[in-house]
């Protein structure tokens, strides 16, 4: 007779990860051993400070506190199907806060000892306790917790994990495969298996016994062993097929797959479910597959960017590129490689459309200049098709020729800018384009301009700081686009009230959530009640670490992970906070790329109730560091009463 409590506890188990990521029949295990806590309102489950229980809790009906300090700090508030005390399972160390009924409540008590096997075998489950565990924690993303369950893994993304981008482009890149399967028993013809590939098309026949692969026949061997006369037409295929098979795991990249091919002179791979002829098939990988994937690598896409004349040549190369992008995604490449290679990509197809630009020119430019990338492609994370931001600095020149070097600017200007926007790069709605006269000046003028926004900060100036201090250099002189950051650094150390000015600015950035950890949506307008992960998520972190960098009068950083793992080095004292800061930003950067990617758009504004509650625990998790970081920054530059 079945328990019907247990299976009540199923039922509603199965609804919420990480139990969602177990079969049915772990589930029904399980829950036999769950054991059901009624609280009354303000009831303590554990306090701060005590020795971790032998179960962790999941919460049935009504809301738990999690609480810090004598102060009570409400750190997250926990609703139905929410898990807690997670450290017995993570660490083995006391309680760090406090866990206190909100409401009468119903809890689930989940025996540590029979849960954690499936958190070690199930890398969804312990990926998803993990994350939980961070987000509960008051440093999410500290490394001292990632490696406790089952690695040095999050989400599928080595922490600190540094890659040679040059030598193994190819060796990461995810190689696609056919999953459309065709097979034949050992009893069928030689005729029959060639009726088969003719109708289906296909290159290759897998022979199956058991489910399991036992030998391949494919087109050579139709040429070596039928059309030669060595077998009839009526020869069985255990007879003419290759065996035994040579089989590998699905996850290959384009240079694994090369080099399998290359090892035993075949022109098609069976790929099992791990890479043995002991489970069943699950896709065929041909040589005319590898030559797809080698057209579609970023050193092809290079070359083939050299080689257009025209800039709409270059549209379906960054269609390209985003193929590329969403293969990275999937096969879980660090995003701080894929930020690298996508950037150098992008940065490629812009030096193409202004080096295209320039040919149509009447005359080579009067003088030397600098096409500068402003805001996130300027700080190498623009990964997808947004609107274009830049500038142009260019030589000074004597009075009498400043009218005529500005016009021939503004014209190449204008040029580049009609051909970012044929490419894919929309037109930036505010006009911060070369082509505007504002933002397409000699060096000199340049000086001048961020002199008075130094020196005489207001609302408007830290803003434009904001965007055109994060550059970096697209096309043109280096020297002068250096020279002008040492301007800036010096102006700004012998104006040091513009540092408290900064910090205002970073800190006017929304928080990511409200009241009890909700997260703050957009009220009015066309994006009502989506979340903008970019403006309340992105830019508090980006802002805070563009503030410090330039406090340690750092050059040649523009990149926001790379700001804080360099901060981390000069500031050991706030090491953790600033690692987790930069993890936590790659991690936003990575899951509006994805949002992005999904729905054909920036991927800013993201509709909450799409997400899953794995994936609203993840974007949870990156909030806490922002608050500790706005603290710190607060603290250090005290901008007090300073508004702008």
């Amino acid at each position: 007779m079945k328990n019907t409590i247990s299976q009540r506890v199923a039922d509603f188990l199965k609804n919420f990860p990480p139990f969602s990521f177990l079969d049915k029949h772990d589930i029904e295990l399980l829950s036999e051993q769950v054991s059901i806590i009624y609280k009354d309102k303000g009831v303590v489950i554990f306090t701060e400070n005590e020795e971790t229980h032998d179960s962790f809790y999941v919460v049935h009906k009504g809301a738990v506190e999690l609480l810090k300090n004598q102060k009570n700090d409400i750190l997250d508030m926990c609703d139905e199907g929410d898990i807690f005390g997670l450290r017995p399972l993570i660490a083995h160390e006391n309680y760090k806060m406090e866990a206190r009924t909100h409401e009468e409540t119903i809890l689930y008590s989940i025996p540590i000892a029979i849960f954690k096997p499936y958190a070690i075998k199930n890398a969804d489950v312990g990926s998803f306790i993990i994350d939980s565990f961070a987000s509960n924690t008051q440093n999410p993303f500290s490394k001292s917790h990632s490696t406790k369950l089952y690695g040095d893994v999050f989400n599928g993304e080595n922490i600190g994990e540094i890659i040679d981008t040059d030598n193994k482009i190819l060796d990461l890149q995810p190689i696609k495969y056919s999953k459309k399967i065709i097979t034949c028993s050992r009893a069928a013809t030689a005729k029959e298996i060639a009726a088969i590939m003719t109708k289906k098309n296909i290159g290759a026949m897998l022979v199956v016994e058991d489910m399991l692969p036992i030998g391949i026949i494919t087109d050579k061997d139709f040429r070596n062993k039928i059309i030669t006369g060595e077998h009839s037409i009526n020869t069985t295929a255990d007879v003419i097929m290759n065996s035994p098979v040579i089989t590998y795991s699905k996850k290959m990249t384009i240079t694994q797959a090369q080099m399998a091919m290359m090892k035993s002179n075949i022109s098609h791979l069976c790929l099992t479910k791990d890479g043995t002829p002991n489970t069943k098939a699950v896709g065929i990988l041909s040589k005319h597959d590898v030559m797809v994937a080698l057209g579609n690598n970023p050193a092809v896409l290079i070359k083939a960017l050299k080689r257009v004349k025209k800039a709409k040549a270059i549209k379906p190369i960054r269609a390209k590129i985003m193929q590329l992008l969403q293969g990275y995604l999937n096969q879980n490449i660090p995003i701080t490689l894929t930020s690298k290679i996508i950037t150098e990509l992008n940065d490629a197809c812009i030096k193409r459309v202004i080096e295209l630009s320039l040919a149509k020119m009447k005359t080579p430019p009067p003088v030397r200049f600098s096409w500068l990338a402003l805001g996130s492609q300027g700080r190498s994370e623009q990964l997808l098709h947004t609107d274009q931001d830049n500038a142009l600095i260019y030589e000074d020149v004597p009075a009498e020729l400043q009218a005529k070097t500005s016009k021939y600017f503004l014209e190449l200007a204008a040029e580049v800018n009609k051909g970012l926007f044929e490419i894919g790069y929309d037109y930036c709605p505010a006009e911060m384009m070369a082509s505007n006269p504002k933002w397409c000046l000699s060096l000199s003028q340049w000086k001048e301009l961020v002199h008075d926004w130094i020196s005489k900060p207001g609302k408007d100036e830290v803003l434009l700081s904001f965007i055109f201090f994060d550059y970096s250099l697209s096309y043109g002189d280096s020297e002068l686009a250096n020279e002008l950051s040492d301007f800036i650094f010096e102006d700004i150390a012998a104006n040091p009230i513009f540092y408290v000015h900064l910090v205002s600015g970073a800190l006017q950035s929304p928080s990511p959530t409200g009241f009890f950890r909700q997260f703050l949506v957009e009220q009015d307008g066309a994006h009502k009640d989506f979340f903008d992960i970019k403006r309340r998520a992105l830019m508090p972190l980006a802002d805070a670490a563009r503030v410090l960098i330039i406090s340690h009068s750092v050059k040649g950083i523009s990149n926001t992970p790379e700001r804080f793992e360099k901060l981390a080095e000069l500031e050991p004292q706030n090491k953790e906070l600033y690692l987790s800061c930069a993890y936590s930003y790659k991690a936003l950067l990575k899951f509006r790329t994805k949002q992005g990617l999904l729905h054909h758009d920036s991927g800013q504004f993201i509709e909450l109730e799409a997400l899953s509650k794995l994936e609203k625990v993840k974007l949870k998790a990156t909030f806490k560091t922002i608050k500790e970081l706005q603290e710190v920054i607060s603290m250090r530059f005290n901008p007090g009463k300073i508004t702008i």
